[in-house]
């Protein structure tokens, strides 16, 4: 007689279906390095400065202007010593009433000279006198900071001032009476990045170098410590 099957021991024999076995975790190692690397060339990251990287001015600030104006001035903190907070070129462009193509160029030299995309200025008001419209491109302008400000300020005083035609030295009357200074400049080819056989127009623009001095005393020694050769 044959024997009858105990519903228990239904299964015993059958074949269990294989399940996929969980994947080895990624050490950390790997993942760090996957990370790392790009997926393709185009898409990697490039940092605009190396954090490792000081500009030169700003290790002469650190290293000489500073024991300097701390003697000077008998500052007895460090951080008394008065510094650049930040560099604002500025171009007005009044011919662009008549040539609004001006502005593009200006914007490509500007560019050029400050390594820094500048913004478009516009007219707040309308003033028929001078044919000017609301809202109409007349300028542009540029704020520095940090690591592009102390090498623009390193290329002017090391570079262009040097190159200006019968250059006798920077007027000191610049001063605002806070120790924040402005100067002028006639020409943008004084500027080694710009090419002069493709200058249009001759644009002369404004530098505004404001500082942490508390007088125009203190502004003044900060700029001279850095190189800019004021007049006597």
């Amino acid at each position: 007689m044959a024997k009858k099957e105990d519903p228990k021991d239904k299964g015993k024999g059958a074949a269990k279906p294989k399940q996929d076995k969980p994947q080895a975790k990624q050490p950390k190692q790997e993942k760090a390095k996957a990370k790392a690397a790009p997926v393709e060339a185009g898409e990697r990251k490039v940092e605009e400065y190396d954090p490792n990287y000081v500009p030169r001015m700003r290790t002469k600030y650190r290293e000489k202007v500073v024991p300097a104006l701390a003697k000077q001035f008998a500052f007895k903190n460090p951080m008394m010593v008065p510094r650049l907070q930040k560099v604002v070129v500025n171009m007005g462009l009044g011919q662009a009433v008549g040539n609004p193509k001006i502005i593009d160029s200006a914007v490509e030299e500007m560019r050029a000279i400050t390594g820094q995309q500048p913004v478009v200025c516009r007219a707040k008001k309308s003033i028929a006198s001078f044919k000017l419209r609301e809202n109409l491109p007349i300028g542009v302008r540029v704020t520095l900071r940090k690591q592009r400000m102390w090498e623009f300020v390193d290329r002017l005083i090391s570079l262009a001032l040097p190159r200006v035609r019968d250059f006798r030295g920077v007027s000191p009357r610049g001063f605002d009476g806070r120790g924040n200074f402005t100067m002028g400049l006639k020409e943008q080819f004084i500027f080694p990045e710009i090419d002069y056989d493709k200058i249009d127009v001759a644009k002369g623009m404004n530098i505004s170098f404001v500082t942490t001095a508390r007088t125009d005393e203190e502004g003044r020694a900060l700029l001279r410590e850095l190189g800019m050769p004021f007049r006597t």
